[in-house]
């Protein structure tokens, strides 16, 4: 009985000081770790992007099958995200377009294309040739600007017709601006670039 009662007054709690360690200890471990988890969301995210970009490939490709030309009116295509814009960090589609070759589209309109819901001069229309985001982790939401140009785009004749169509968002608090922006491409023989990471 003696041995117990000595054994129970040798078992003292912990000291403050070794208290003090383990919190400096955990503190020093989230000071590294909520950085890395921050860029590993950011990174998770981009994946919408590649997935969105893959869909305007296969709209331009069936688009192409038809009628012999690619164009910027996804909308027209059966590319429409609109629904899901709440949810989406990325805009997605073109900002600028080159001007369809007359010979080309004159076929695609003999082929049946309906010229009001997909002319062949661009135009800035949120909802055909390009998709509002409507999530952001900065202050700016939808980041049309900075999608592709006209300067990879060529619709100069039938055996040159290329596109470019872009994806763009802000998906890391610390990249809050326009050109720090996460920025994806993709092309006609499906290739996609990462131009910027943007975390």
């Amino acid at each position: 009985m003696k041995t117990f009662l000595k054994t129970l007054k040798r078992q003292d709690g912990f000291t403050l000081v070794e208290l003090m360690v383990v919190v400096a200890i955990i503190g020093l471990l989230s000071a590294v770790a909520i950085p890395n988890f921050q860029k590993y969301q950011a990174r998770s995210k981009t994946s919408e992007a590649k997935l969105q970009l893959s869909a305007i490939y296969t709209a331009e490709a069936s688009f192409f099958a038809d009628y012999n030309i690619y164009a910027t009116c996804l909308n027209y295509m059966g590319y429409n995200p609109a629904e899901e814009a709440n949810s989406r960090y990325y805009t997605t589609g073109f900002n600028q377009g080159a001007a369809i070759n007359a010979t080309a589209y004159s076929s695609a309109l003999n082929a049946g294309i309906n010229a009001t819901q997909c002319p062949a001069a661009f135009t800035t229309t949120n909802g055909s040739t390009h998709f509002l985001a409507g999530k952001s982790l900065g202050q700016a939401i939808s980041i049309a600007s900075y999608l592709s140009t006209s300067t990879a785009d060529t619709q100069a004749d039938t055996g040159t017709m290329t596109y470019l169509a872009g994806a763009s968002g802000i998906i890391h608090k610390a990249f809050t601006a326009s050109g720090n922006a996460s920025y994806f491409t993709i092309d006609q023989n499906k290739r996609i670039y990462t131009v910027q990471n943007g975390f």
